[in-house]
């Protein structure tokens, strides 16, 4: 039997824990909450040639969708268009040729109400900054001469840049010609490098490569009636598990922030209906 001493100290006891327990401020855990922001992942299949410009673009779109993540893929629109084939999982796609985009929409690919052309560009002939030629070479049709040994082009098969340059040269009448010193870059980004390093003497790239370097210099521009319309469309993956991201990207990338960015790039916008 309990004395009434005990029952005292016990009673304090009691009362003491009541107090400590009730001046804890620590919250309790709850697990069924979480600190950690919902993230989208979206991967953007682009273009070699809009690398530069999509890098400066991605950190505005994140401050401004800070729930969505955005993931590059830049190759040549050829590797680009097998990959897409292959099953690589993809939500966006922009192509540096119509043809490439044309492609995979035929194979039901791309969700066709999503397509539209974003951006143009133009083909540039180039040579090193530091050249012997700049005075010499001034137009496509020196190519031809004895002064050049080596020229680099896009692979035809792969690379819109060297679609577009086999066009520029059929226009000009000096294909064979060229071809004969030709090496082969798998992507523009490549041709762009053999020029800015000089290991060869000339290069035909985008107008946008040529400016995004200050190792080489542009020599002569083709004229527009020398080769296809470089446009650049862009579309929506059909098998694409965030549409909603992705086209949200696609309006990001037609606003006004956006497009002056690819200005500044050296690109010309496509005003769309």
């Amino acid at each position: 039997m309990k004395t009434k001493k005990s029952l005292q100290l016990l009673s304090i006891g009691l009362l003491s824990s009541a107090l400590t327990f009730g001046c804890n401020n620590t919250p309790l855990p709850d697990n069924n909450l979480s600190n950690a922001i919902p993230t989208t992942q979206i991967t953007i299949s682009a273009a070699g040639s809009l690398k530069d410009a999509m890098a400066e673009i991605k950190p505005l779109y994140q401050e401004k969708y800070p729930d969505t993540e955005i993931i590059y893929n830049f190759a040549s629109s050829g590797s680009l268009q097998r990959q897409i084939e292959q099953g690589a999982p993809v939500d966006v796609f922009i192509s540096a040729a119509v043809a490439k985009m044309d492609a995979i929409e035929e194979q039901g690919l791309i969700n066709s109400e999503t397509r539209q052309d974003l951006l143009k560009n133009q083909m540039v002939l180039i040579i090193p900054t530091e050249s012997k030629l700049a005075e010499t070479i001034t137009d496509f049709k020196d190519l031809t001469t004895d002064k050049i040994q080596i020229i680099a082009l896009g692979e035809p098969e792969s690379v819109p840049a060297g679609q577009y340059a086999q066009e520029v040269l059929t226009s000009f009448q000096i294909s064979e010609e060229v071809n004969a010193k030709a090496v082969y870059g798998k992507d523009v980004r490549q041709v762009l490098n053999y020029v800015a390093t000089g290991n060869v003497e000339a290069g035909i790239v985008y107008q946008t490569d040529a400016q995004s370097s200050d190792y080489v210099k542009i020599a002569a521009t083709a004229p527009e009636n020398t080769h296809s319309p470089v446009t650049y469309p862009i579309a929506v993956l059909q098998d694409s598990p965030n549409t909603e991201a992705a086209n949200t990207l696609i309006e990001f990338l037609a606003t006004p922030e956006a497009q002056e960015i690819f200005v500044e790039h050296g690109f010309i916008p496509i005003t769309n209906p």
